[in-house]
């Protein structure tokens, strides 16, 4: 589907024009969305536009690393929205000139329906207006930022969360849901930092300097770039701590469990030798012929052992 809005000189929106009918002259610039667009619909990009093979190519194959182009007339950018449910990046282009704003998708996106309704709205703000196509990829930019907090709170909230349950559950579970979230954190560490450095090179780049340009708006979506960054690197940094605490207290229960083995390991040693003593089949052992042999032995193994009980309680064995 391919969806077109024109602003006219008067600042005025119409929506929903023919795509043939937006180099009409009273359209001062005009919005084309490609959404979900079919072959036939996305050869139009090189067909009616006359855009660069290079940049057509990019749109239409692997997913491409966020970045931005310089062509002769225009400026294409290549973004990514992010899909909450699994974190996967989908691609948005954007093709920017003088006129027109062409934006390029393979995949529904509720962003891009957000952006394209906030524009419909605010399109006759003389701000919005004049800034022309710079302010609808502005809008869409910032719609698919917003996007990336949901993401992060959401993962924020069940590290609390674990830190919380932290003695209450198995070592083996906390592990595996750490581990989880050190993925889910690496997977949107991928698409916001390579995102950030794209807005960088943009606030930076001499080919997008000038009035034409709401610089301090692509400046603003930079600093919520930054922050979400920050707030990935710190929640990577937590997984590490509880991971490492996790360890700890995993080794920490194994020593207490070793010590106690040792400890009854060590009281039954010198009473498994009296035993495997009189528990030899000689002819002549003078003891088993005494009538209080067997009582005055079982009175030695109890004595021994509560003694080397209580030695290692005076040591702190149980400590």
């Amino acid at each position: 589907m391919i969806r077109v809005m024109g602003m006219t000189h008067d600042h005025k929106v119409v929506p929903d024009i023919p795509l043939e009918r937006s180099r009409d002259e009273e359209y001062v610039w005009i919005w084309a969305d490609f959404n979900e667009p079919s072959p036939e619909e996305a050869e139009l990009l090189g067909s009616f536009f006359r855009f660069h093979p290079l940049a057509i190519e990019d749109c239409l194959h692997v997913l491409q690393r966020p970045k931005m182009d310089y062509y002769e007339d225009y400026q294409f950018l290549v973004l990514h929205a992010l899909d909450p449910d699994t974190l996967g990046t989908v691609e948005v282009n954007l093709f920017i000139g003088d006129r027109y704003l062409v934006s390029f998708h393979q995949h529904r996106l509720r962003e891009m329906d957000e952006a394209w309704k906030n524009m419909l709205k605010r399109a006759h703000d003389r701000k919005v207006w004049v800034h022309g196509p710079y302010s609808a990829a502005y809008m869409v930019v910032d719609s698919l930022v917003d996007q990336y907090f949901p993401c992060v709170y959401a993962i924020e909230d069940e590290l609390d969360e674990l830190e919380k349950m932290g003695s209450r559950e198995s070592v083996e579970l906390l592990m595996n849901q750490v581990f989880d979230l050190r993925s889910r954190l690496l997977k949107l560490r991928r698409t916001i930092v390579p995102m950030r450095d794209l807005m960088y090179r943009i606030l930076n780049s001499q080919h997008v300097q000038g009035d034409k340009e709401p610089r301090a708006y692509y400046a603003d979506i930079h600093d919520h770039l930054l922050k979400l960054s920050e707030m990935i690197e710190a929640d990577r940094e937590m997984t590490a701590d509880l991971r490492d605490s996790y360890i700890s207290l995993n080794s920490n229960r194994m020593n207490g469990i070793m010590k106690t083995l040792t400890v009854i390991t060590t009281v039954f040693m010198p009473l498994t030798l009296i035993a495997g003593i009189y528990g030899m089949n000689f002819a002549y052992m003078p003891e088993l012929s005494w009538k209080y042999g067997y009582f005055a032995v079982l009175t030695v193994m109890l004595a021994l052992g509560g003694l080397m009980i209580l030695w290692f309680g005076k040591r702190g064995w149980f400590k």
